[in-house]
């Protein structure tokens, strides 16, 4: 009975917990290193180039308009340089 505990913990370790805390710590990993320039897409959809970035909150231009908006980083969902990344990742594991 405790062999079935400790197995069944250890598959939603591997399967669930380990997985996620990965990407929690790749997601924070790409919000500490944002820069000057880089193109974004936060939680809301809303996509643009950062000119401002300051230790918790960044400031980002959207469109030809140059309307700025500032916001925090935890609000950023993803980077062009992610996503061409995961893209380029996902491309290699069809291979």
């Amino acid at each position: 009975m405790i062999l079935m505990l400790v197995l069944m913990f250890a598959v939603f370790y591997f399967f669930i917990i380990r997985p996620e805390n990965k990407r929690k710590k790749k997601t924070e990993e790409m919000r500490s290193s944002l820069s000057i320039g880089d193109e974004i897409v936060t939680i809301g959809g809303i996509t643009g180039k950062i000119v401002q970035v300051t230790e918790d909150t960044i400031t980002f231009e959207t469109g030809e308009d140059r309307v700025r908006i500032q916001t925090k980083k935890w609000a950023v969902s993803t980077t062009a340089k992610m996503e061409a990344a995961e893209a380029e990742a996902k491309g290699k594991k069809r291979k």
